[in-house]
């Protein structure tokens, strides 16, 4: 089986595939500091839950956007699974180009959901990603990634709300009944909402203008449900499009060789 790490700035997800289906999906906060021992405790004890034992894994693989956490989450499965995660790197086989100036600089979580986007829907399209940062990834017709638009998330931009303005109260996220507020938190929920669903439809017709040609629109992340409702743009919401990338870019690469000098490990191996 293998074993799926998909590290963001908020959570790292956790899943597990036989290779027909996935077995599980678990997600911890994103800690950078957080050992391979305390990760092994939480999911070690999940696989029990499910089932499932050390011995099952027999592969590994890990996309991150969090340098930092890359280390505890290399020994996490050098020590506790005995296998050398696959690294999700712009220097591996994805099956298509990459036409950006700097393609190492594209975050693995965006050619991730490239991949299984074109691989699931065919292109032309745009990935919606609503995570810390929210994302609009283009796909050429052929699964090229063509670049993208990145904006501030939706958290992030209560966040930075509440910290800026005194008198603004910290809001939770959801849609509002109307456009116009009668109140402070209706009217700035609305801000929020409306405003991230103004952005969405915006810059979707904008990227469709650019490109030059009609683009399916892809939605993923814990927020795309909600912000699907406000809009007719999204036309298919697929929560597990990151997860489905790295398992693919795994089936597409050779499993690396397990380092047995782990004394000397660090963030770059």
């Amino acid at each position: 089986m293998l074993l799926v790490v998909d590290a963001g700035n908020t959570n790292v997800v956790v899943a597990v595939h036989d290779g027909h289906a996935w077995r599980g999906n678990w997600r911890i906060a994103t800690e950078p500091q957080r050992t391979s021992d305390e990760y092994a405790v939480w999911l070690l004890t999940l696989l029990g839950h499910s089932g499932l034992k050390r011995a099952d894994i027999g592969g590994a693989v890990i996309g991150t956007v969090v340098p930092a956490a890359l280390y505890h989450l290399r020994r996490l499965c050098r020590d506790w699974f005995d296998v050398e995660p696959l690294i999700a790197r712009s220097s591996l086989d994805w099956g298509f180009e990459i036409r950006m100036d700097n393609p190492e600089e594209v975050g693995a979580d965006r050619l991730l959901n490239a991949l299984a986007a074109h691989r699931r829907y065919t292109g032309p399209l745009v990935v919606i990603d609503f995570g810390t940062a929210t994302t609009f990834d283009v796909v050429d017709k052929d699964g090229a990634y063509i670049g993208g638009v990145i904006a501030p998330g939706i958290n992030l931009s209560i966040e930075a709300l509440h910290r800026a303005a005194a008198r603004l109260p910290r809001i939770g996220i959801g849609r509002p009944r109307s456009v116009i507020g009668r109140a402070t938190v209706p009217a700035m929920q609305s801000g929020i909402y409306w405003g991230y669903v103004g952005m969405i439809e915006g810059l979707v017709a904008r990227i469709q203008t650019e490109f030059g040609g009609k683009l399916k629109v892809i939605a993923t992340g814990g927020l795309a449900p909600l912000l699907a409702e406000g809009t007719t743009v999204i036309e298919r919401i697929d929560a597990d499009i990151t997860l489905d990338g790295l398992r693919m870019l795994a089936e597409r690469n050779a499993a690396p060789t397990l380092s047995r000098e782990r004394g000397r490990l660090s963030d770059g191996d």
